[in-house]
C-alpha cells in the first residue's frame, strides 16, 4: 500500500481509505459480521484511514465500525467522523441539520462513545449546502468557529468539509480556513471536476480526500441505491456502461475504482463496501494498470451524463 501526506494535515494515509457508509446499510442491507471482516481486510490490506458520520444509516455505520476498530491499537489507524447532518432511522430523507456549538459538541461526544475514541484526526462540516442552502452561512460561521475551537482544545486534529458543490468548494478553498476537504463524487468516470480545484488546494495546501469512485453506485453492476436522484434515462446510459465493460471482460467496477484511485496528485480515495472481499478486490484493482482504450471507450458511453450535477 501506498502512503501520502494528506496536505497541512500532516497525515500519512492510505491512498486508498474506507468510508464506511456502507456498513450501516446505506445502500444496501449488510451483515454485521461481515461489515466488521470488511474493516478487519482493510487493516490487513494496509489501509489506515477510515471516514464515518453519524447520518450513515443513521449512525448504524458507526456503531460498526466502533466494533470492528475495537482492540486494534489507535495508532494503527486514522479516523474522520462529520458533524452537523444527522439522519433518521430508515435511511436517507428526513435529515435534520444543526451547525450550533452545542450540537457539535454533543454530536462529537456521541461519536466518541460509539467508536470508542476520544480523538478524531479530521472532523468534517457535513452537507453544508442541503435544504436548499438554508443553514450554509450558520455552517461557515459558527460551525466552522466551533470546529476551530475543537482544534485548538486538542479534541480534534483538522478541520474540514465533506459537501458535494464545486462552486460552495471554490468559495471555501479560497475564502476560508481549512485542513483539508472531502469531495465527494467529483472525481470518477463520469466527472472530473475535481481537477479544477485541486491547483487551489495545493497552493493553499489543503489536503483533498476523494470520495466515491463508484459515484455513489452509479458506477457498480448493482447500480444505485432508490435513493439516488439520478433519472431512469440516466441509470440507463450507467447500465450501458457497465455493459460494454462486460463486452471488453472487465467490469465497470473496476474502471471506475482505477479511474479514481490512480490521479497522482489526489492523497487518498475513500471507497465504501461491506463485504471484506470487495475490500481486497479493490485493493488489487488499484494496484493494476489502467486500460487506456477501455477507460476511453467507457467514458464514451458516459458522455450524455458527462459531468452532470446531481441534486443530492
Amino acid at each position: 500500500m501506498e502512503y501520502r501526506i494528506l496536505g497541512k494535515t500532516g497525515l500519512k494515509v492510505s491512498i486508498l481509505g474506507m468510508g464506511a457508509s456502507a456498513l450501516g446499510g446505506v445502500f444496501h442491507d449488510v451483515d454485521e459480521g461481515e461489515a466488521i471482516r470488511a474493516v478487519h481486510a482493510a487493516l490487513d490490506c494496509g489501509i489506515n484511514y477510515f471516514d464515518v458520520a453519524p447520518a450513515y444509516g443513521a449512525t448504524r455505520s458507526e456503531v460498526v465500525l466502533g466494533k470492528a476498530l475495537r482492540g486494534v491499537p489507535r495508532h494503527r489507524y486514522f479516523l474522520s467522523t462529520k458533524v452537523g447532518k444527522y439522519t433518521a432511522p430508515g435511511g436517507y430523507g428526513g435529515d435534520t441539520l444543526d451547525y450550533s456549538r452545542t450540537r457539535i459538541r454533543e454530536s462529537l461526544a456521541e461519536s466518541s462513545a460509539r467508536l470508542g475514541t476520544d480523538y478524531f484526526d479530521i472532523v468534517h462540516l457535513h452537507d453544508i449546502e442541503y435544504l436548499g442552502r438554508k443553514h450554509t452561512e450558520w455552517a461557515l460561521d459558527e460551525g466552522l468557529n466551533s470546529l476551530w475551537e475543537l482544534k485548538r482544545e486538542g479534541r480534534i486534529g483538522a478541520v474540514s468539509f465533506g459537501i458535494y458543490p464545486l462552486d460552495l468548494w471554490r468559495r471555501i478553498l479560497l475564502g476560508y480556513d481549512v485542513d483539508a476537504g472531502l469531495v465527494h463524487n467529483h472525481y470518477c468516470l463520469n466527472d472530473t471536476g475535481l481537477l479544477a480545484l485541486l491547483p487551489i488546494a495545493r497552493l493553499k495546501g489543503i489536503g483533498i480526500i476523494n470520495g466515491s469512485p463508484f459515484a455513489s453506485g452509479l458506477l457498480t453492476e448493482r447500480g444505485p441505491a432508490d435513493w439516488h436522484p439520478a433519472s431512469p434515462d440516466d441509470r440507463a446510459v450507467f447500465r450501458r456502461a457497465a455493459e460494454f465493460c462486460r463486452r471488453e471482460g472487465s467490469s465497470i467496477g473496476k474502471v471506475a475504482l482505477q479511474f479514481s484511485s490512480q490521479h497522482r496528485e489526489v492523497p487518498t480515495t475513500l471507497f465504501s463496501t461491506s463485504s471484506a472481499e470487495s475490500v481486497r478486490r479493490n485493493v488489487q484493482w488499484h494496484e493494476e494498470a489502467l486500460d487506456g482504450a477501455l477507460l476511453a471507450g467507457v467514458q464514451e458511453v458516459l458522455r450524455p451524463v458527462m459531468n452532470k450535477q446531481w441534486n443530492y
